[in-house]
């Protein structure tokens, strides 16, 4: 099995570490891995991009030109994305910051209240993990106990005690996940 995923966004939201944390995931499920990241030079507050593809076997390039999974955190990314979801495959977004949501009628599409959550945790910089929890929950393509080791790897040792928010960021994602079009 394979699973071509885009996560895209404004620098700053955690696009490339919510990549960064599924590639280490996957290498501790044995997974076949790629990690490509994209952005501009303005990486706080300019647009950013990360494909991450998960595979039971090699993966014979990181381009990738359709997506089964698209993550879109704004306006611009979803007007650059939205059509590279190949049918039947999922758009998950965040409805903060969008004048016009997602309007295809033959992918699935999940919207998540992330930003609102982790205004709610009282920490906007969960704001991925919850973000991640929702696409565990509609698309478990690791599980969270390796998503859990992605994460210890890739903070550094002094935020470890911020894992358990985390992992609370995680668990109220794949609560809050809605589903808002079935093909």
């Amino acid at each position: 099995m394979i699973t071509e995923i885009v996560i895209a966004g404004f620098g700053g939201q955690g696009v490339l570490s919510m990549g960064k944390i599924l590639a280490y995931s996957g290498l501790m499920e044995q997974k076949e891995v790629t990690w490509f990241p994209s952005y501009g030079p303005e990486q706080r507050g300019g647009t950013a991009n990360v494909t991450v593809i998960l595979s039971d076997d090699p993966i014979s390039s990181p381009i990738v030109n359709e997506y089964d999974v698209a993550i879109i955190l704004n306006q611009p990314s979803l007007n650059k994305f939205e059509q590279h979801v190949k049918p039947g495959g999922i758009i998950i977004y965040d409805p903060s910051g969008f004048q016009t949501p997602p309007t295809r009628k033959d992918v699935f599409i999940y919207k998540i209240d992330a930003m609102d959550i982790a205004t709610q945790m009282q920490n906007q910089q969960v704001f991925n993990m919850v973000v991640l929890g929702g696409l565990l929950k509609v698309c478990p393509v690791v599980d969270l106990e390796h998503v859990m080791q992605g994460l210890k790897k890739s903070l550094p040792e002094r935020h470890h005690k911020l894992l358990p928010m985390n992992e609370k960021a995680i668990i109220k994602g794949m609560e809050a996940i809605v589903e808002e079009n079935r093909p």
